[in-house]
């Protein structure tokens, strides 16, 4: 039995992400499922608030024992002192040499963490990172923006990461494609014909911005989920289909610090609200891993829009929120991110690149429902199996370099640089992973 440990992002502080939790407990309970003993590597921030850490993370503790992880998570706070040092790895309801030793223990860390302590990684017999940003990650690192330490493998979602039809940069990386994993047995199917509206959960304004250089001056572009969603306001005046966005809106009466930004997010619910959209607060109705899966089995479908850089890094990005609708045999609407090698198009899922294809989209799923249904698990059965994803990730992890020269999707990954060997944390070592949570 292989010990694998998942080093995570943002999870522990971000309570109603009910969605963000599940993107990376596909993966944990995928590895349980595979016979792995698996524990959940996580930093802790507590962005300067005078919180006892008992009450930040009682809840999330709670959670993680729901879900079998008692005893099998590891959370850390990284103490930097006042002269800007590198400063010390301080452990969270364990001792620093229990920790240690799971990490010497373990066979693998799969690490989601792009800006990870690297004196993490250095005990741990073998590194994967698991690239689940295809494009950004690759234009943060290739851009200075964000400095990854090396790993010994070097995984991705993205189908176009390290091919010769990226429009992005490799990083002189050798990147093994996988495919993202849903837990079939977690989201079994649930037809009900009877279900009303089309949905999705998502993040709406955020830190993501794009930092370019355009006729030699650094512009940044807005790169969230509500630049995407605006450009389709029209779509309810378009199709007889109900839609409903789960959003995560900045509330005033929640988070007074950020009034201006709620002002915004008030007028944008506003303006969606006058074009015939469904709004309701995610918070509500997916604020929990369980709250989560209920919204979306008890879903007609999914409508949803891709961050203007998937469309820009033509990556061919599927969501792993998509993945649990699939799976729940819910017809998918999403955006076309790019060419793709295996995604589908027409039966259980469609990807629309206009406000038209979009609306005969939901026109024809809802013309042959029960259909699109199935189809739609079929999908998630035969190409995103939680199993059959993460034990061809697992052989490419753990097998010999000349193994891991072919992708897990067939032969079109192409890097070819070495890896070199993990260093120890170099003081001048302070970057910060520049993602927001996914929803």
């Amino acid at each position: 039995m292989s010990t694998v440990v998942i080093s995570v992002y943002k999870v522990a502080h971000f309570p109603d992400g009910g969605g963000h939790f599940w993107v990376y407990m596909q993966y944990a309970l995928g590895l349980r499922r595979l016979g792995c003993e698996v524990y959940w590597l996580e930093q802790v921030r507590w962005d300067g608030h005078a919180v006892p850490e008992g009450n930040l993370l009682s809840s999330f503790l709670e959670r993680m024992k729901r879900f079998g992880f008692e005893g099998k998570t590891l959370l850390y706070a990284l103490d930097r002192p006042s002269d800007g040092g590198t400063g010390s790895v301080r452990f969270v309801g364990c001792t620093k040499s229990e920790a240690e030793a799971v990490l010497r223990r373990a066979d693998l860390l799969l690490n989601f963490h792009y800006a990870i302590d690297p004196r993490l990684l250095a005990g741990v017999r073998r590194t994967a990172l698991v690239d689940i940003d295809p494009g950004l990650l690759q234009f943060w690192m290739s851009s200075g923006q964000l400095s990854v330490a090396p790993h010994d493998r070097y995984l991705t979602t993205g189908e176009t990461v390290g091919t010769p039809g990226a429009r992005f940069s490799d990083c002189g990386l050798h990147w093994v494609h996988i495919r993202p994993p849903v837990c079939l047995d977690l989201w079994p199917f649930a037809f009900d014909p009877r279900t009303e509206a089309v949905t999705t959960v998502s993040s709406w304004s955020s830190t993501d911005w794009l930092k370019v250089t355009e006729g030699g001056r650094t512009v940044l572009r807005e790169n969230t989920k509500r630049v995407a969603f605006l450009e389709f306001v029209e779509l309810p005046r378009h199709t007889r289909q109900p839609l409903e966005l789960a959003l995560y809106l900045v509330d005033r009466n929640r988070n007074r610090a950020r009034s201006e930004q709620a002002e915004k997010d008030a007028s944008d619910r506003a303006r969606l609200e006058r074009h015939g959209w469904r709004v309701r607060d995610s918070r509500d109705v997916a604020g929990s891993p369980e709250a989560y899966r209920s919204y979306v089995q008890r879903s007609r479908g999914e409508f949803s829009c891709a961050k203007p850089s998937c469309m820009e890094f033509q990556n061919a990005w599927v969501s792993d929120r998509t993945l649990c609708y699939l799976a729940s045999g819910k017809p998918v609407v999403v955006q076309h991110t790019g060419p793709s090698f295996f995604l589908p198009h027409g039966d259980g899922m469609f990807r629309f690149t206009s406000l038209d294809e979009a609306a005969h989209a939901l026109e024809e799923i809802n013309a042959n429902y029960e259909r699109h249904c199935h189809a739609a698990r079929e999908i998630a059965a035969a190409l995103f199996d939680a199993k059959q994803v993460l034990a061809a990730a697992l052989n490419v992890a753990l097998g010999s370099r000349a193994a891991s020269r072919e992708s897990t999707l067939g032969p079109q990954s192409t890097g070819t640089a070495s890896v070199p060997p993990t260093p120890q944390r170099p003081p001048e070592w302070n970057a910060e992973d520049p993602r927001d949570p996914k929803y």
